[in-house]
């Protein structure tokens, strides 16, 4: 039924949580935050993925700026630990930045579907994250040689749930609506932003969100997409 497969890339295949708490573990040590008063690099850390999300979150739906999210996140982090200092937020943010896309770290079992899926059907990957950034995530996971096109917010110049990118994504790969199946973890910027072009989705829900709008599927573990595809 399906030929080709879009992907998202953070927090889908890539395990953006995990990656990002070992990067700020190592922020947290190389620049000393415990003298400044910030107890433990998991509360550093789990600051900063609340946050970071809420900015992430804010951009899809064009409420502030990808320069904004860079600028304001580690003042933002550092005041809800109770620190009204910020100074030298400029430096976390550039060793964050870094750090963070050399990390490997995938999603449960991702490699597993991957290696299942691969040679069955045409990938490609379509995410909000940036080219520079996101090209640098793959080539450390060792996972840009499952995808035949990497779509993002640049070369689209528009974001998900922008009907736009995944439009763009479908004349890109040469594929067609009915043959082309939408996997992320997002439901809004992924399954709903996919749903209004048309294309069957599977919502990757570790968590088991409740949503109003039920995905075509919807799974928590890689694994379950076996019965599928």
């Amino acid at each position: 039924m399906y030929k080709h497969l879009f992907f998202d890339l953070d927090h889908t295949l890539w395990d953006f949580d995990r990656n990002s708490a070992e990067s700020i573990a190592e922020i947290y040590a190389t620049h000393r935050l415990a003298d400044r008063g910030i107890p433990s690099a998991a509360a550093f850390s789990e600051a900063f993925i609340r946050i970071n999300r809420k900015l992430w979150a804010d951009y899809d739906r064009n409420l502030v700026a990808h320069d904004y999210i860079r600028e304001h996140r580690f003042p933002l982090v550092l005041n809800a630990l109770g620190l009204t200092d910020t100074a030298g937020c400029a430096e976390l943010n550039t060793d964050y930045l870094r750090l963070l896309p050399s990390k490997a770290h995938l999603t449960e079992s991702a490699r597993e579907i991957l290696d299942h899926l691969h040679g069955r059907y045409r990938m490609h990957i379509i995410t909000n994250g940036f080219a520079e950034i996101q090209a640098v995530k793959m080539a450390s996971a060792d996972i840009a040689h499952y995808f035949e096109h990497v779509v993002t917010t640049q070369s689209a110049d528009a974001k998900k749930p922008d009907p736009r990118i995944f439009e763009y994504a479908l004349e890109a790969s040469g594929a067609a609506v009915p043959e082309s199946l939408m996997l992320g973890d997002n439901y809004e910027a992924d399954i709903l932003g996919a749903q209004a072009v048309g294309l069957d989705t599977v919502f990757y829900n570790p968590s088991n969100e409740q949503v109003a709008q039920p995905a075509t599927y919807t799974i928590q573990h890689w694994r379950e997409l076996k019965a599928i595809l």
